[in-house]
């Protein structure tokens, strides 16, 4: 007996250490420059959860857990080597498989307890499931719409939020049944099939333009189906880190929300993202002034401020360490240089950030768009790598614009603006851009590596 207190007391040390060293994460994260120390104290963190658990007087047994550790790392190691622009798909997969074993624990659960399952469990059991099983196939959806394996478009039709609604009515109505009448195995997997078509059909009308928002509601349905196994299971741990995953998810969903002057009701059931042929096809019209890598390079290097916008566009041409090298090219020309950072540039919450870290971009240079905004007036160039309807003008200036109201970088404010970009195509958004015809604005088409390359070279021929 006194060794089973014993042993308990240093697993309830253990889980406290670890509830501090997730706590620290979440403030470590908060900004660039401690970032780093986010993730070790993350990582120390739920490594000493396990060992915690491993340590519960319950596990006889380690054959099944050393099977799981085995298959885990297999499949997880090469999940984790992928390249910096598949980061936002492959968060999307780490929430899906988070809420996957969620659901499969509140499953199992049920089955072993039921029928003799108390009122109150049994609706933490529903809550758990439910939001658990719509996190893995919504999850699982949004990974394919970033890796483009389904269409990025919004996939809509007639009396689509009626059938979700409905979906979900009849999912809730299932678990107050199943709270009265915890007996009623039959109707559990009908509870759980209804989720799993829900949250299919909850993120298929979702547009690319927002994806960030998705990414971070997902991580916050997660943490908080993860809280409710806290309960189910009586972990403290547990419960803590599912309801710092879940709260913090949707703080930064409600910020992603408030980037784009919407709702959460209306990027869940907005269908923003779907192209306007029409405003696409009425661009063509319309001239638009040209530079190349040489003139580009020219008016670069006789700036003293400049300004650099990363979007999508980057991360797809992997273009962040050329990016990098312009950056010195420039700074040792005696050129300030800056990075305006979108919240919703990119297709994860601090894609870009995440992206130009990784290329060993100085903290001090990234800075917000609040921060930055103003500065654009004095700016000599503003250099758009890829990025469109964040620097969309018409989101201040045209209230008939779907965008409008939404903050922008006011790279149109600048002296000078350039923007490197494939072509004339509109963004996730599917609107036209009005900055592409501004008269201070230079379109550099190309490949947005390639082109700063060119630029990068250029700038080490000029004498």
């Amino acid at each position: 007996m006194t060794d089973f207190a014993g042993n308990q007391t240093v697993i309830e040390i253990i889980y406290l250490v670890a509830s501090v060293l997730f706590i620290l994460s979440l403030k470590f994260m908060s900004s660039p420059a401690t970032a780093r120390y986010g993730v070790w104290a993350g990582e120390v963190g739920m490594l000493l959860a396990i060992c915690g658990t491993l340590l519960h007087h319950g596990i006889v047994d380690f054959k099944w857990i050393i099977i799981g550790l085995v298959l885990g790392s297999g499949i997880g190691i090469p999940l984790g080597l992928v390249q910096m622009t598949a980061v936002p798909q492959r968060t999307a997969l780490s929430h899906a498989f988070g809420a996957l074993c969620v659901t499969l624990v509140g499953t199992a659960e049920y089955y072993l307890r039921s029928p003799d399952v108390p009122r109150f469990m049994m609706g933490v059991l529903s809550f758990e499931v439910i939001l658990g099983g719509l996190t893995f196939t919504g999850s699982l959806m949004a990974a394919g719409k970033l890796e483009e394996v389904l269409p990025q478009r919004p996939l809509i039709y007639k009396g689509q939020n009626l059938v979700n609604f409905l979906l979900m009515g009849i999912a809730v109505a299932v678990a107050v049944y199943l709270v009265l009448n915890p007996g009623a195995r039959e109707l559990f997997p009908v509870m759980l099939g209804l989720a799993l078509i829900f949250g299919v059909l909850l993120v298929i009308p979702i547009g690319g333009a927002d994806m960030p928002t998705v990414i971070s509601l997902l991580n916050s349905y997660a943490g908080l189906s993860a809280a409710a196994m806290g309960f189910v299971l009586g972990s403290k741990l547990l419960i803590i880190a599912g309801a710092l995953d879940g709260s913090s998810g949707l703080i930064l969903s409600v910020i992603m929300s408030k980037a784009m002057n919407r709702s959460f009701a209306n990027v869940l059931f907005g269908a923003f993202g779907q192209v306007q042929q029409v405003a696409a096809g009425a661009q063509e019209a319309k001239p638009v002034r040209t530079a190349t890598p040489e003139e580009s390079a020219a008016i670069l290097s006789a700036a003293n401020k400049v300004v650099v916008v990363p979007g999508y566009g980057m991360a797809v041409a992997q273009a962040q360490h050329k990016v990098r090298e312009l950056y010195d090219a420039l700074t040792r020309r005696g050129v300030d240089v800056r990075f305006a950072i979108h919240p919703v540039a990119g297709r994860m919450p601090g894609h870009m950030n995440v992206l130009l870290a990784e290329a060993d971009i100085p903290y001090d240079r990234l800075i917000d768009m609040e921060e930055i905004n103003g500065d654009f007036p004095q700016t000599d160039v503003a250099l758009v790598i890829g990025a469109n309807d964040v620097t969309n003008p018409a989101a201040r200036n045209d209230p008939s614009s779907p965008i409008y109201g939404m903050p922008i970088l006011d790279v149109d404010k600048a002296r000078t603006a350039m923007v490197i970009k494939r072509g004339m195509s509109p963004g996730f958004a599917g609107i036209d851009n009005p900055l592409y015809y501004d008269d201070k604005t230079l379109m550099l088409f190309g490949d947005a590596k390639g082109f700063v390359n060119s630029i990068v070279q250029e700038l080490g021929t000029e004498k």
